[in-house]
């Protein structure tokens, strides 16, 4: 099957919301040798993130459920428990899948930093997806994998215009990654704060199309600014003497 024929296919299973089709073909496009335009490029972002999605979303649900059966002391709850255990394991093999093609095909080839930032980015938001469903050393092992990979990507990003989509996309998930795994809710603003504060400026130079991603992203960031900012604040005043 040639590269076309396989970009055709990902796009009918896109539409028909068959995304571990998605994945095989995108990956029979990878294997290909050839770095990925932007458009297979996000081709795979949205196989993986939708592939990855639905367990999340599963995996917040059960763990809904968990908390009420909890509180009722029900004698289901080792039931419940190993349910939980399979979405866990579910996750973790699609994130371990997706750190193996990029750590074996995508990063070594990128060929421009906007691209090499976008797939550590990639790698920093699959170890985050796994932190989030487990505990322990593997919630602690996630973690430090993913720190060391959006570090990377900060780096990377330092080249970039401080409007570009894919840098603020960056310390978007970041500063998320911070706030949600690190527990630190003062380096998520101030990650948060500079992003924005760094792009504001240069924004209305941008074109059409571009302004678009780069304002919605943005947009995000002030959200989540003006929820973490509260957190700090109270915490703040629980600290004082």
């Amino acid at each position: 099957m040639s590269r076309q024929d396989n970009i055709y296919n990902a796009k009918l299973a896109e539409q028909a919301e068959r995304y571990d089709d998605m994945i095989q073909y995108m990956k029979n496009v990878i294997t290909d040798n050839a770095e990925l335009s932007n458009e297979e490029r996000n081709l795979l972002s949205v196989a993986y993130k939708n592939w990855i999605g639905a367990r999340r979303t599963a995996w917040r649900a059960v763990s809904a459920i968990e908390q009420k059966e909890e509180s009722k002391g029900s004698k289901f709850l080792s039931l419940l428990r190993a349910y939980k255990t399979s979405i866990e394991n579910e996750v973790e093999k699609i994130c371990d899948d997706v750190v193996e093609v990029l750590d074996k095909y995508l990063i070594p080839k990128a060929n421009t930093a906007e691209t090499e930032v976008f797939y550590l980015k990639m790698k920093g938001d699959y170890y985050r997806y796994f932190a989030e469903c487990v505990t322990g050393d593997k919630n602690k092992e996630a973690g430090e994998k993913g720190h060391e990979a959006y570090k990377k990507a900060t780096e990377k990003a330092e080249g970039l215009p401080t409007t570009n989509p894919t840098r603020l996309g960056l310390s978007l998930n970041y500063s998320v990654f911070l706030y949600e795994i690190i527990n630190s809710p003062e380096q998520a603003c101030k990650m948060a704060k500079t992003a924005f504060d760094s792009a504001i400026g240069d924004l209305e130079q941008l074109e059409d199309e571009q302004y678009k991603d780069s304002a919605s992203i943005m947009q995000l960031l002030r959200d989540n600014l003006t929820l973490w900012t509260a957190d700090v604040q109270e915490e703040g005043v629980k600290d004082d003497p």
